[in-house]
Parts: C-alpha cells; sequence; structure tokens
C-alpha cells in the first residue's frame, strides 16, 4: 500500500494512547492509504461529532480506506458499518490486536469482513501497550487499567471497554523505567475506572500499592501523576503517598458527577454528597497545595433547580478548579434513557452556570499564585505546567521536556505568566 495511514482521536487520552499504539501496529503491518478514526461514545454528542468527522475525513481523503474503531465503534458498529464513507469497523479489543492489522494491510476491503467486533464482555485481560509514550516529549501516559465493572445509570462506556481489568504492576513499573530512561520527567496513569486497579489481580492490590511500588522502584522519575479517580475507593496507601510523596503531583481530577444525593442514587454512583466533601478536606489537609479537576453533568433526568444547586454549591464546597461539565444527553440502552428527561434549554443553561462557576475557581486559583515560585514542566519552549497542572506561559524560550523553577508574574486568561 502507498501512503502513511493518517490517524484521528476524539475522546479521552486513554483513547489517545491507545491511537498511538495503533499507528505502530499498523507500521509494523505495512498498512498504507488508510484513514483510522478512533471514536469516543460518552455521550450522544460525542457519536454524533464522530459521524460528522468521519464524513469530513471522507471528503478529505476520498481514495483512502476508512477505519472506524473506538468505543462508538464497539457499541454501535451497524451504525457506522450503515455509512457509505466506512470501509471497516473494528471493535476496541481488535484494534490493539497485530493480527487486527495484519489482515487489514493485507487483504483488507472485498475479502476481509468489513465489521470485526466481538463481544468485549468476553475479554479478561488487559495488556500493557509499550509505546515509547506521545504527546509532548515531556509527559508520558500508561495505561494500567481498562473497562469497568460498575453499572451508573447514564453510562454506555462499560459496553465499549467492557469489564474492569488491570495491568499487572510489573509490566507498570518496567514501562515506566523505559519511559525515564528515555528522557520522560512525569508519567500519568490512566484508565477507564483507575481506582479500581488491582481487584482482578492475585492479592487484589489497591492503587495506593502501584502507586508506591512505582515511586520506590523507579527512583529517577521525577513526578507521578494520576488522572481521573473514584474518591470513594481511594484506599489507605494513596492517602498516605499523597501525604508524604512529594513526587505524586497535587492534581486530582474526580469523577464526582453530581452534588446531589438522590441525584447520586439514581445515577447508581457509589459516593454521596458529604463523601465528596470529605475526600476533598481529607487530601488538602494531607496536602495543602491539592488542587481538583471534577467531572459534573448538568440535567441528569429529574434534576430539578434545587438538585442542580447543590451540585453548583459543591464547586465551592469541594474547592473544585477544574470542571469538565456534561450536559446530558441520553444515550440508548441506558435506564437513564427511561427516565424523565429535562428540558433542552434548562440543561443548556444549567451547564453554562456551572461552566462560569468552574471559570471562576480558576481565576481565584490563578490569583493565588501570583509571585508565588513553581516547578514547571516545560511541554514547548513557550508553555509548561505547575504541579498542579495549572498552564504556564514564558516570554522567553526555555529547553523543553525540562522541570525548571519559574516565578509567577500574572495571568492571561486561563493562563499564568512566569519569569
Amino acid at each position: 500500500m502507498t501512503g502513511a495511514p493518517k490517524f484521528t482521536t476524539l475522546g479521552c487520552r486513554l483513547n489517545a494512547y491507545e491511537t498511538e499504539a495503533m499507528k505502530e501496529l499498523g507500521q509494523q503491518a505495512g498498512l498504507g492509504n488508510a484513514v483510522v478514526i478512533n471514536t469516543c461514545a460518552v455521550t450522544a454528542e460525542a457519536v454524533r461529532k464522530a459521524r460528522q468527522e468521519i464524513r469530513r475525513l471522507r471528503r478529505e481523503n476520498p481514495q483512502a480506506r476508512l477505519i472506524v474503531t473506538g468505543c462508538a465503534a464497539q457499541t454501535e458498529p451497524q451504525t457506522f458499518a450503515a455509512m457509505p464513507e466506512v470501509d471497516a469497523v473494528i471493535g476496541n479489543t481488535e484494534k490493539m490486536q497485530p493480527e487486527t492489522w495484519g489482515r487489514l494491510a493485507a487483504d483488507f476491503i472485498g475479502t476481509t469482513e468489513r465489521v470485526l467486533v466481538d463481544d468485549i464482555m468476553s475479554v479478561r485481560e488487559t495488556a500493557g501497550h509499550l509505546i515509547d509514550g506521545f504527546g509532548t516529549r515531556s509527559r508520558a501516559y500508561v495505561q494500567v487499567q481498562n473497562g469497568c465493572d460498575h453499572r451508573c445509570t447514564f453510562c454506555i462506556i462499560p459496553y465499549g471497554r467492557g469489564n474492569s481489568r488491570s495491568v499487572p504492576a510489573g509490566v507498570v513499573v518496567d514501562q515506566i523505567r523505559r519511559l525515564v530512561d528515555t528522557g520522560y520527567n512525569e508519567v500519568v496513569l490512566t484508565g477507564v475506572d483507575l481506582t479500581s486497579w488491582g481487584a482482578d489481580l492475585p492479592a487484589v492490590p489497591k492503587l495506593g500499592d502501584l502507586v508506591m511500588r512505582i515511586l520506590r522502584l523507579v527512583p529517577d522519575l521525577p513526578r507521578l501523576r494520576i488522572s481521573s479517580i473514584d474518591s470513594i475507593e481511594a484506599d489507605e496507601n494513596l492517602m498516605q503517598a499523597i501525604a508524604i510523596e512529594p513526587r505524586l503531583m497535587p492534581h486530582l481530577h474526580l469523577s464526582l458527577q453530581h452534588g446531589d444525593d438522590l441525584i447520586l442514587k439514581r445515577m447508581k454512583r457509589r459516593h454521596l454528597r458529604d463523601d465528596a466533601i470529605r475526600f476533598t478536606e481529607t487530601a488538602r489537609k494531607l496536602r495543602p497545595e491539592m488542587t481538583f479537576g471534577a467531572d459534573i453533568i448538568a440535567g441528569f433526568p429529574t434534576e430539578t433547580e434545587q438538585h442542580f444547586e447543590n451540585s453548583l454549591r459543591l464547586v465551592e464546597e469541594c474547592h473544585l478548579t477544574w470542571l469538565h461539565v456534561f450536559p446530558y444527553s441520553p444515550r440508548p440502552g441506558t435506564p437513564a434513557a427511561r427516565m424523565p428527561q429535562v428540558n433542552g434549554r434548562a440543561i443548556k443553561s444549567r451547564a453554562a452556570r456551572l461552566r462560569a462557576a468552574g471559570a471562576a475557581r480558576v481565576a481565584m486559583h490563578l490569583a493565588e499564585q501570583q509571585g508565588r515560585r513553581h516547578r514547571v514542566l516545560t511541554e514547548s519552549p513557550r508553555m509548561g505546567r505547575t504541579e498542579q497542572f495549572t498552564e504556564v506561559i514564558f516570554g522567553s524560550d526555555r529547553p523543553e521536556g525540562q522541570i525548571i523553577t519559574a516565578t509567577v508574574t500574572g495571568q492571561n486568561g486561563m493562563q499564568l505568566t512566569a519569569t
């Protein structure tokens, strides 16, 4: 085949990580003249955007074979197979298998089955995909877990990712050693339900055990970061690491979803409002500089204005800084899609109010940094991030991929400026 394949990623960091692994698999198989889109299914809007992106990619690449994979392809394979722009649909398990890419490179369309999507609930293992990191040369993402055993009433992701399964600690440690040896100064642990890591492994270790093991066995790793966690599952060793390990970064993104107990129960979440407040208070006592991001859904079915106000207040009560606000959209096949829906205009308005509350918290956080000195990991010559994951802009070039000490001089929108 002529021409290198092109890849497009929609959705989460885990998808982006897997795209990098697919690039290597496609290259090893000799795949060419193809466009691969790695889709997201977290909301109905995400699926709509995937279809829109497929049509755009087909217009721009009329002669290429177009391959659709990712969570939306897993949950709705026939939807994408029916699109005239699409040549093949590949499931989330199949996209990580070398033999899939071998088939695509060898015979592709005509003799290859157009839909390669098996029952992901039967998958029992998650391999540690040994890529050299992606994004900047400063930060690498390591997948340690995939899938989810929980069944929140709004969420389609377990049907796209399968049940929870963990990468063994030894494999994770070996990969991080490799990344540090090649020059990475920060590693981010990623997964679909990160705090469930270890539940399917011998001795049933916890995420905190993995964190402590990494920091102990990879002493040359300057910075370890955790992506989104479910705070109700935070274990004793994880809290200890927050308290005593300066190489564990003081930034946690929390899967909170709502601030009202009744809505949380209807979501089938495992925590209540006070649990979230108690966790953030404890974490800040252990690590005063700790900052929090959070996922919050606006307009979940049956949400009243009073329910919503509880979410709005949670932003202040949990000291949330970096919000990911999701306007609720029903996902066919989920229990929430059958519940009484909130008016679309109200959903849009509530999402805007949540985003405004988040922006106010960001502004407050940035103002508090004025004059402070931070250890900044540079992602480009003029931009880096503090240990709290705040973006910093420099007025002159700095060495890329290095940790430097900088003094905050001001702010520019949602970023800090520093010298």
